[in-house]
Formats: structure tokens, C-alpha cells, sequence
């Protein structure tokens, strides 16, 4: 059995982490929580049967030995806490974002040492995703000619009353990074690597430090060029993918995840995954977990998880100068390598 510790208890381990590793039950069990709250981790411990509760994570570490640890925490933790659990040999799967910066994502990746740290992006896991990239590999939708990539959602200002959100030095950005990476994520899976970026980041109405609203036009090293919208301000809240191929559109429509059923192709034509596996945090987990047992690199670790912190990078870079950002450019000693607002937050 893999040993599992869940770090942070708050409203995602318990609607997402815990579920998903019910499903996992035959090989992963969880035998410690943490939190710096002592009465929520021993209330969330005893509603979840977790044998050991701790407000110490270096104690929980070094007494609970866990093959997987769960970073469940605020973004401003993630990079510490992570290279603590690769230092102590256990594997970390982290909630988005993974961190704050490139270079704190560097300094990640240079704390693995045959344990490795994975993030949530667990859209690039359902089965219509995984369907798109294959025929999009195989060739049979033509060369991806332009994409729409649509995070409407809305937060009211009440949502913003946590202390760490809406500000650069805690969540690292607004809904670019917080909200629309998933979707951007997804898109980057479909069409590869990115070249150049134009961008604008606007605070229209939110009382946040951070952007609450930004748009896009990005092209691809394969031609393609596509529209990027992430908004924290729309009443109607969707999330949409659109991709224009040479001979076919295909389109996405959900919320906060998806089925087959809401994937479209056309021209009509059969859309038949394999299987009908749900976008969620178990699809993404099983992965996690197979690799885990193979003891090989996991998806969206490392090089693969960089490339789309490399992609918010670039928007932000571009929007903040006020210039068209080329991905080669954003280097070691590029200001925005090192924050997200370049120390230039309009």
C-alpha cells in the first residue's frame, strides 16, 4: 500500500482529495493529515477515519514516512512545503498552481531526486481530452488552425475576503493564474508549444491587487493562433475550448469539468472515446499513481508542468510592459522569472 498524508484541510482535500482516493483504496491509504489549525485537522481526521492528525509538517514527515503527500494549502506554501516533501523522498501532488514563480518552479524540480512533484491539472485527464490529442497526433483533423480557450467564471467580492487571495505575494495572480490555467492548460496539450503572446490584465471592478480580468492572441510554433479570455466577472459562467482544425471544429462546453457528452465535433462525425472518464481529481490520481508504481517521471511534473507557468509567465509579461513576449525571452534574469507582476503591477 502506498502511505498518504493530505497537507492543508481545508474545502479542497475534503470535496476532491478524499474522494478521489476512496477510489484508490485497493492501493493507497491515507495515514496522516496536517494542518496548522489543530481542531480542523483532528475534526477533518476523525470524519475522513485518518489515524494521525499533525500541525507539524516536518514531524508528520519524519514520523509517518508517506510515499505521497497531498499539498492542499494556499498557493504562498506550495513551493516551500513541496521541496520539504521531495527532501524527505515522498512523491507530491499539489494543487494548482505548484508555485509562484519560474524560479521557484526551478527550485522545485532541482529538490527531485527520484521522488517527484506533480500539479493538479486534472482536465488534461478526462477521456475526451485524451481523445482530442489523439486524433489531433494521428493526423485525422487536419493542422490546427485557430483556437478559443474561454474561462468565464464569477467571483463576488466576498469571495475575496481570504486573506491570501487577490494579492501577488500570496495566490500569485488573478484569475490568469487562479482560474484559467486549467483551461489554458488543456489548450497548451492540444497545440503544443507557444511562441509569441500579446496580452492586457485589467482590474475592472474586484477589490484585489491582482487582475481580475485578462485576454490574449497567442501563436503557436505550428502556426496556429489562438484567443485567451480569463474572467472573474461573468454572471453567466462557462468554460469554453473551441479548436478550428482543417477539417473539423471541435468544441468544449462545461464548468468545472466534463464528459464526452459535452464535447462536439464538426462536421458530425462519431465522437467515440474509448471510455467516459470524467475530468476530475481521481483521473488525474490513478495516473499519478501508476507512475508512482512504475517509478517513472509523472505527467505534468517538471518539464511538462513548467511549460504552462511558462505560458501565465508570458501573459503576464506581456501585459504588464505592454509589448508582444516571445517565450525565448523569458529568461533567468527576466524580472518576471522571478514574480509574475515583474515588480510592475499597474
Amino acid at each position: 500500500m502506498i502511505r498518504v498524508a493530505i497537507v492543508g484541510t481545508g474545502g479542497i482535500a475534503g470535496a476532491c482529495h478524499m474522494p478521489a482516493l476512496a477510489g484508490e483504496r485497493h492501493r493507497a491509504e491515507v495515514v496522516a493529515a496536517v494542518d496548522v489549525d489543530g481542531d480542523r485537522v483532528k475534526a477533518f481526521c476523525a470524519e475522513h477515519d485518518i489515524p494521525q492528525a499533525y500541525t507539524d509538517l516536518g514531524e508528520m514527515l519524519a514520523r509517518e514516512r508517506p510515499g505521497l503527500v497531498h499539498v492542499c494549502t494556499p498557493p504562498y506554501l506550495h513551493a516551500r512545503q513541496v521541496v520539504e516533501c521531495l527532501r524527505a523522498g515522498a512523491w507530491v501532488w499539489c494543487e494548482k498552481p505548484l508555485c509562484l514563480s519560474l524560479a521557484e518552479h526551478d527550485r522545485i524540480t532541482a529538490a527531485e531526486n527520484g521522488a517527484y512533484a506533480a500539479v493538479v491539472f486534472q482536465h488534461r485527464f478526462g477521456s475526451g481530452a485524451r481523445h482530442l490529442r489523439a486524433l489531433a497526433a494521428g493526423g485525422e483533423l487536419g493542422r490546427p488552425m485557430v483556437a478559443l480557450c474561454v474561462t468565464a467564471w464569477y467571483r463576488d467580492a466576498a469571495y475575496y475576503q481570504v486573506p491570501w487571495r487577490g494579492t501577488w505575494a500570496t495566490e500569485g495572480g488573478g484569475p490568469t493564474m487562479g482560474h484559467g490555467i486549467h483551461q489554458m492548460d488543456l489548450m497548451l496539450s492540444v497545440l503544443g508549444e507557444w511562441e509569441e503572446i500579446r496580452a492586457m490584465a485589467r482590474r475592472v471592478d474586484r477589490p484585489v491587487e491582482t487582475e481580475d480580468v485578462s485576454l490574449a492572441s497567442v501563436r503557436f510554433a505550428s502556426g496556429a493562433v489562438a484567443s485567451v479570455v480569463n474572467s472573474v466577472l461573468s454572471r453567466r459562467e462557462e468554460s469554453y475550448l473551441r479548436f478550428d482544425f482543417a477539417e473539423a471544429t471541435v468544441e468544449l462546453r462545461h464548468l468545472y469539468g466534463y464528459r464526452n457528452a459535452d464535447w462536439t465535433c464538426t462536421p458530425a462525425r462519431p465522437w467515440r472515446p474509448p471510455d467516459d472518464v470524467p475530468s476530475s481529481h481521481a483521473a488525474q490520481l490513478a495516473a499519478l499513481l501508476d507512475s508512482y508504481e512504475r517509478g517513472e517521471r509523472p505527467a505534468l511534473s517538471g518539464a511538462e508542468a513548467r511549460r504552462t507557468l511558462e505560458f501565465v509567465t508570458g501573459l503576464y509579461a506581456s501585459a504588464f510592459t505592454g509589448r508582444p513576449v516571445r517565450r525565448s525571452e523569458i529568461t533567468l534574469d527576466d524580472p518576471f522569472y522571478h514574480r509574475l507582476d515583474g515588480g510592475l503591477t499597474p
